[in-house]
């Protein structure tokens, strides 16, 4: 369970925004606290700024043993000659550590299709000849997909996918469609709030934005929400989307994706207020998630 072509994730992991935030010295700090904890992997966006490779470097720098994931590198943000020679570095530097998770992402130009971009991207990446060394170890490349076509590129091209904000029936259709063998990561936010009102209202707050965007609306149009629910931010997609309540609750709906075919659930913290840390959280889940003596 959370193996990419040998290197194991663990059955759950980090996904965080936090470090896009912070400077670099309570960046190492934040990182290296989260290690031991005994948190195996980390996943990474690349959102506001810092460059994907740059980013993931640096953390596995600053740990001795974490696995650090993309999640994702956005393919409009650099050639996939570079993104192919940085891949193939960090592979070197440090020996099955990362994974380059690619994705399509949000700064395509009008008309642009998803599907062909993320296919003539792969295709240059595997048409590349390059002076760079090969690495010792292997460098492992997922892609993001939530569409069935998008889905079986994942399946043939890579090791596997990578989803973000989808429901536990996504996650069955995902493994239907990407066979038993690919690897299949989800991502799930986690809100510790019990009071119903509260918890919908930081929800839909960090939800505003994919609730408001063509390619994420698509996207949750795919997985059965009508239009009316989608712009409202309903209920419904709101809960499904964000695992709120105690901790029990929590855990027993992020396991949902495991028994639903994930092979790892990348766990995101949200509805922290500015100023504060999510550490006595990621502690938390890891006490309750982790096996025991750490080490997803």
């Amino acid at each position: 369970m959370g193996s990419i072509d040998g290197l194991d994730l663990g059955t759950f992991g980090v996904y965080t925004f936090d470090f896009e935030v912070q400077p670099a010295a309570r960046i190492r700090e934040s990182v290296r606290e989260l290690e031991e904890q005994g948190w195996r992997a980390l996943w990474i966006p690349e959102l506001l700024g810092r460059d994907a490779f740059t980013h993931a470097g640096y953390l596995l720098s600053c740990t001795e043993q974490m696995r650090i994931i993309n999640g994702i590198a956005q393919i409009w943000s650099r050639g996939a000659r570079w993104a192919y020679g940085a891949g193939l570095l960090l592979a070197d530097a440090y020996p099955d550590r990362h994974v380059l998770g690619l994705g399509f992402g949000g700064g395509q130009g009008p008309g642009t299709k998803p599907l062909a971009a993320m296919t003539a991207y792969l295709d240059e990446m595997d048409a590349l000849a390059t002076p760079n060394p090969m690495p010792k170890a292997p460098m492992r490349r997922i892609m993001a997909a939530y569409g069935p076509k998008m889905l079986e590129l994942a399946g043939e091209r890579t090791a596997g996918a990578q989803t973000y904000h989808v429901n536990v029936a996504h996650t069955a259709q995902a493994r239907e469609i990407l066979g038993a063998d690919a690897f299949l990561g989800v991502e799930h936010a986690v809100l510790f709030e019990s009071d119903p009102g509260k918890a919908r209202a930081i929800a839909r707050e960090h939800l505003h934005i994919y609730l408001n965007t063509p390619y994420n609306i698509a996207k949750f149009r795919r997985l059965g929400y009508s239009e009316e629910e989608i712009a409202g931010g309903s209920d419904r997609i709101v809960d499904d989307l964000v695992f709120w309540g105690d901790l029990d609750t929590i855990i027993e709906k992020l396991h949902a994706h495991v028994e639903a075919g994930a092979d790892h659930v990348a766990v995101q913290v949200i509805g922290i207020e500015p100023g504060e840390s999510a550490m006595p959280y990621w502690r938390m889940l890891g006490e309750a998630l982790l096996p025991r003596g750490g080490k997803a």
